[in-house]
């Protein structure tokens, strides 16, 4: 997975941080994320192209209903599907653990992934002029929002990963 992820980091302006994570800080983070939101894996021919997780959007309690979205696929394996293949499938158990809106933030130089998420159901929330800065430049943050369930989702905070059935997964 942080095969997939560096070059995003190192070549690219879709991601934020300016090097790649360590192998030990990228587990940290996955693992970190296990108990409570979805890491999925996207293999053929046991070749991993590509990943999604869920996390927390905000901190504070009151935001327990919110998490944020994350799809990288290798580069190589793009406009395959792949990427529509996770979110819908992180969309889905979102839905199905009791979240209300699922994040996303993308970078103002990154049209692909702006239409990406637009095609799978996502809108603009804000615009965020001048919000990051890299590769010598100043850069636009686009906060994307997708509504899952309906407000009335509130009436119990969001069920961890292990509350979905087997067969939940087998049909995922």
């Amino acid at each position: 997975m942080l095969q997939i992820y560096a070059p995003y980091v190192e070549q690219t302006t879709v991601s934020a941080e300016y090097f790649a994570p360590s192998p030990a800080t990228f587990a940290a983070r996955m693992e970190a994320l296990q108990n409570t939101f979805p890491v999925l894996v996207y293999e053929e021919e046991g070749e991993i192209l590509g990943y999604a997780y869920l996390a927390p959007a905000f901190e504070r309690r009151a935001f327990s209903w919110d998490c944020d979205l994350s799809v990288y696929v290798r580069r190589d394996a793009r406009g395959g599907g792949i990427g529509t293949k996770l979110e819908g499938a992180c969309a889905r158990i979102a839905k199905e653990l009791g979240y209300r809106r699922i994040y996303s933030l993308v970078t103002g130089e990154n049209a692909a992934s702006l239409a990406f998420h637009e095609r799978a159901g996502y809108h603009i929330a804000a615009r965020l002029p001048e919000a990051l800065f890299k590769s010598g430049r100043w850069m636009s943050l686009i906060w994307l929002e997708k509504e899952v369930n309906a407000s009335e989702c509130a009436q119990a905070f969001p069920r961890s990963l292990s509350a979905l059935p087997a067969s939940f997964w087998e049909e995922l």
